[in-house]
């Protein structure tokens, strides 16, 4: 009897097993879609294996997924930072980032106000440097400390600026400045090294933030100028930045700023200016022996033309001249301060 119920039973039992084993592989989670894994990579750039594990992990939601991303790399970051902060972080990008350039048009009375950052940031090798993830930091990392320097009673204009306040600083996109990320400057790093698997560090950062004058120098506005050498593209970084704050004066200030083609024969010279501070061995303004690294005494050749030949001193002042700032003998450019960096320069 025993031996004939088991043999009537094993169809019995086949077909239960069948229908379990359908119910358990309906209610599994579905294979990640390509778009899907498409769509998670555009959003957070992570690899396709970190993007369909996170699409796994949450069922194929979207947000759920970017948030599960999220996590994941805020807890390797943190791990892979300290398995590699002991390497050395000799190669890198310094990048600028210009919110306010100055004077210009009817804001030239009372001086326009200047708003800019320059940052360094290093990493291992100049592959991750040339990184588009690790450029797009660099220029985020400037735009947010353009953003929240607020301005001082410093005797000077560029400033050196906090690196424990910037990296407490959320994070501000200079693509999307609207957009409030939850990362810090500092999360972003740890988040960057767990996707390239690099050391990276936020080595010096400087900033220029000056309201106007208002009433002290009616005559007076200021301008910034800025060059970045060894830029990929119109990328605002490159292995050598240069920033510069210049003065202008004259009566005729306000109405020459409202002309289009002064200001772009101005913003050619600007260009010019810190160009020269950035191709030469510059390390001063001015000097009185003929020393060839401070500006004014070198020979102009970023400008070109007539003026290639004559001291950057005299070159600005026959420009000043001819471009009707000169009234009476008073008024032109002077160059007022700069800042020159070069990755992988030795900071005292």
């Amino acid at each position: 009897m025993i031996a004939q119920f088991l043999r009537s039973s094993k169809p019995f039992h086949a077909t239960r097993l069948s229908r379990v084993g359908q119910s358990c592989y309906s209610t599994a989670p579905s294979k990640p879609s390509l778009q899907h894994v498409a769509q998670l990579r555009k959003l957070t750039e992570v690899s396709i294996s970190k993007a369909r594990e996170a699409l796994s992990q949450t069922n194929n939601d979207i947000q759920q997924a970017l948030e599960w991303v999220k996590n994941d790399l805020a807890a390797s970051g943190i791990k892979k930072a300290a398995n590699v902060q002991s390497r050395e972080t000799r190669e890198g990008l310094v990048s600028v980032c210009i919110l306010s350039g100055g004077s210009r048009g009817k804001t030239a009375l009372g001086g326009g106000n200047i708003r800019a950052a320059m940052v360094e940031l290093n990493c291992e090798t100049d592959f991750v440097g040339r990184n588009t993830l690790f450029g797009q930091l660099a220029a985020d990392i400037a735009h947010t400390a353009a953003f929240i320097t607020e301005p001082t009673d410093s005797s000077t204009i560029i400033r050196s600026c906090s690196l424990d306040i910037l990296n407490d600083a959320p994070l501000l996109s200079q693509n999307n400045p609207s957009f409030h990320s939850s990362s810090t400057v500092s999360s972003s790093i740890r988040e960057l090294i767990a996707k390239v698997g690099e050391n990276i560090s936020l080595k010096r950062a400087a900033t220029v933030v000056q309201n106007p004058f208002l009433g002290q120098a009616p005559n007076i506005g200021l301008r910034l100028a800025s060059y970045l050498h060894g830029s990929v593209g119109s990328a605002p970084q490159g292995r050598i930045g240069s920033l510069a704050v210049l003065a202008l004066q004259s009566p005729e200030l306000a109405r020459l700023l409202e002309s289009e083609t002064f200001v772009k024969d101005l913003e050619r010279l600007e260009r010019a200016l810190a160009r020269q501070i950035a191709g030469f061995d510059t390390c001063s303004i001015k000097s009185s022996d003929g020393d060839e690294t401070a500006l004014y005494n070198q020979p102009f050749m970023m400008l070109g033309g007539d003026g290639a030949n004559e001291p950057v001193r005299m070159a600005i002042e026959n420009w000043s001249k001819r471009q009707g700032l000169v009234q009476d003998g008073e008024g032109g450019i002077e160059v007022l301060e700069f800042a020159k960096w070069s990755v992988g320069d030795v900071v005292g």
